[in-house]
């Protein structure tokens, strides 16, 4: 034993030595599971910059914690950032009250991996987010925890705050939930391709005839504009109108594809810079939903790709 180990042969942090090698290993397990945080924290609030907040908080509070206390350092840290995001998921429902028009979740330019995720895509999908919106704060972060990163009952409990057999109640209830409203179901990878191309050429060239046979007869857009930029204050259903409101974007904008959240999406662009993602729902060689957001303050995470990991 040497003059910086304690007795049981652990660092001894009063050493400089020993605290420099214990912030390495804080800082290296932190970082081996940020995406992951990143990916609770996102489907919690559906929105980037406040996971971004939930992710600074959790460091701060996992720098303060003695790590021979800690077990298991991945349900650890979930459970550090569940609760962040909880305290924030309470604050945001506050702001969604205000806002001005449909809210929709903050977009994020995701990698080809997310989409070969079935679970993980349709779990971050802009259809899903939105369904997750319906449910009750703690509803939804037990829902996230157990059905897309499958922790168990009893590390769900202690991130929650609740017993074990709350939470297997909660989730029974918020599954049931769900289940009655997610999407119905999912396009194959070539038929997405073929839809969107098709439906892009038919807003290029204003094809009127051609959008309609693309568009479900029940199709939906929602417009998120926040106030700050002109949107529809209401949700546009029907092809008849979804079509000429898609028909007014032709002329001064170009149509870019990509994957936001995993889904097919189209950014559009007014004089090189986006001005609107356009994400969408296909499900049988048809356009079912469509997500125009438009919010400047929620267009910024679109200049890269968001890691997202399970």
């Amino acid at each position: 034993m040497n003059d910086r180990t304690k007795s049981d042969g652990t660092p001894d942090p009063s050493e400089p030595g020993a605290r420099g090698d214990l912030m390495e290993a804080v800082t290296q397990a932190f970082v081996s599971h940020r995406n992951l945080l990143f990916t609770v924290a996102y489907e919690m609030l559906g929105s980037a910059a406040d996971a971004e907040d939930v992710l600074q908080e959790t460091w701060l509070r996992w720098v303060r914690v003695d790590p021979d206390i800690v077990r298991d350092q991945r349900a650890y840290l979930v459970r550090i950032a569940t609760r962040q995001a909880l305290t924030h998921l309470r604050t945001l429902g506050r702001r969604k009250e205000s806002y001005v028009g449909p809210w929709l979740p903050e977009p994020l330019l995701t990698a080809p991996d997310v989409a070969e995720d079935v679970e993980l895509a349709d779990s971050v999908s802009m259809a899903m987010l939105l369904v997750l919106e319906t449910l009750a704060p703690t509803e939804r972060a037990v829902f996230v925890l157990r059905e897309v990163f499958d922790l168990g009952y009893d590390e769900i409990a202690e991130a929650v705050d609740k017993s074990p057999a709350a939470v297997r109640q909660i989730a029974h209830r918020a599954r049931t939930h769900v289940a009655a409203r997610r999407p119905r179901g999912v396009a194959s990878p070539a038929e997405t391709r073929r839809t969107v191309e098709a439906f892009q050429r038919a807003v290029e060239t204003g094809d009127l005839q051609r959008l309609l046979d693309i568009l479900a007869p029940d199709v939906v857009l929602l417009t998120d504009g926040g106030g700050v930029v002109q949107a529809a204050l209401a949700p546009v259903v029907g092809s008849d109108r979804v079509a000429q409101v898609l028909g007014r974007i032709a002329a001064a904008m170009s149509l870019q594809p990509t994957r936001v959240n995993g889904d097919p999406a189209l950014l559009v662009r007014l004089d090189g810079e986006i001005d609107t993602v356009l994400a969408m729902r296909i499900d049988g060689g048809r356009v079912t939903g469509l997500y125009a957001v438009r919010n400047p303050e929620k267009l910024s995470h679109l200049r890269r790709e968001t890691a997202l990991r399970r």
